[in-house]
């Protein structure tokens, strides 16, 4: 088992600050709020005596549920403004001492998102929870959009797959159920790894 690494000590005593974009700031005149309006407002949130800032989900998504369906990790959603508007917000903030997080949504991605297309055209590809079965083993499973036969299983709203990281248990029931170092979970933690590495990488 792997070393649990103890909180950083700063979240200790933290001031953190949520903000949901879309309703913040708006800075563009579209009326949905974005990464500049939050940035321009970084004096009122240092004078507020916050020190984290923690940004509801950011990244490309249809919007089928307010951007918690994420289509792409490594792009900020148009409406938001640009990679580059991040990386500059980031930069600003913590010249005031504040930090910046990000809601990476690691449970499920959007029907949308390339993975999980390729996974629908796929029965090799185990990135999702996949029922290879004639009939939906409960309501809650969806039919497969692709050429892939079965159902996936999806997390809060159809349109959200849930990303497979395998079970702890096995069931004979569930035979759906894979092992959590099978070959799909292990290429899904992979993944978020270079994610967030991505991110760290750019501040």
């Amino acid at each position: 088992m792997a070393d649990i690494q103890p909180p950083p000590a700063w979240l200790a005593d933290a001031v953190m600050y949520q903000i949901y974009p879309q309703t913040y700031a708006d800075t563009d005149g579209d009326g949905i709020g974005d990464l500049p309006g939050v940035l321009r407002r970084l004096e009122y949130l240092e004078w507020l005596g916050v020190d984290t800032v923690w940004l509801s989900p950011l990244f490309a998504s249809p919007f089928a549920d307010a951007g918690y369906d994420v289509s792409d990790y490594r792009t900020v959603a148009p409406r938001y403004g640009t990679n580059h508007d991040l990386a500059t917000l980031v930069e600003e903030a913590r010249s005031r001492g504040i930090r910046v997080m990000l809601d990476l949504v690691a449970g499920h991605t959007s029907d949308q998102h390339a993975w999980f297309r390729a996974s629908a055209d796929d029965p090799g590809d185990d990135r999702y929870i996949w029922a290879d079965t004639t009939e939906a083993p409960s309501p809650a499973w969806v039919p497969s959009p692709g050429t892939r036969p079965g159902y996936y299983l999806p997390n809060f709203y159809p349109v959200q797959p849930a990303l497979n990281f395998g079970y702890a248990r096995q069931d004979p029931a569930e035979p759906w159920r894979q092992p959590v170092d099978a070959p799909g979970p292990l290429a899904n933690r992979a993944a978020l790894r270079e994610i967030m590495a991505y991110w760290f990488d750019r501040g």
